[in-house]
């Protein structure tokens, strides 16, 4: 398994990648968890399984907007307010009844815990063209609309191991333009136009933003 490249900010898609007990992400109000070490670290049985249903996805609707604890419920025999949890319960819940086998020297529950908190997810993801004026070739990315050019190339190291020779431009008023790599597309006059073509019937994939690589002749090491 290759090892995951931490980022300030996700997409939805990356973390749908991370879905088995050994490679777990989950996000929750708009952070994104590794819970890996937390799944691996012991067998867990069926206290695990609904985390592992979810894996890779978005969980915001277990937790209480205003808490940010576990929702909750009342019990229609007891009366008494219990955690909700209809796909059953998972690690760090306490169980309905008391049991001996429960343990609660476990600390901060792992939804309270930042150490498991891996960055962000992004509010936005929205997709740029790359074309590399010296090969020709052209990359499509999806990026984070929170993300600076520097982040946008780092994900397109992939591409091109050598993102960083380049100068980054983009068309402005019929004349390419350097962007500055410290500000996102947004900040540099590179709009995300998608919802307006939507609504005009328009294929946002058609239109996505350019941007265009101009080879600086001073090859960088690989980062990799």
């Amino acid at each position: 398994m290759a090892k995951p490249v931490h980022r300030r900010y996700y997409t939805p898609a990356e973390v749908s990648l991370h879905n088995a007990k050994d490679d777990c992400w989950v996000s929750f109000f708009h952070k994104v968890y590794d819970l890996s070490p937390l799944l691996t670290s012991k067998d867990w049985g069926v206290l695990a399984e609904p985390i592992l249903l979810n894996a890779g996805q978005d969980i915001t609707h277990w937790f209480n907007k205003e808490t940010r604890d576990i929702k909750s419920r009342v019990d229609d025999e007891t009366g008494l307010t219990m955690p909700y949890t209809p796909q059953g319960r998972f690690i760090h819940v306490p169980p309905s009844e008391p049991l001996t086998t429960w343990a609660t020297d476990f600390g901060k529950a792992w939804w309270r815990d930042d150490k498991y908190c891996i960055g962000a997810l992004s509010r936005r993801t929205r997709r740029v063209r790359c074309v590399n004026t010296l090969s020709g070739q052209s990359d499509l990315l999806e990026v984070c609309s929170e993300e600076t050019l520097d982040e946008v190339q780092a994900r397109y190291v992939e591409f091109n191991r050598h993102a960083q020779s380049y100068t980054w431009k983009a068309l402005f008023d019929g004349a390419f333009r350097p962007l500055d790599m410290t500000a996102t597309l947004d900040e540099n006059g590179v709009p995300d136009d998608s919802d307006e073509l939507a609504m005009l019937n328009m294929d946002p994939d058609e239109h996505v933003p350019v941007l265009h690589l101009y080879f600086n002749d001073d090859l960088t090491v690989d980062p990799r």
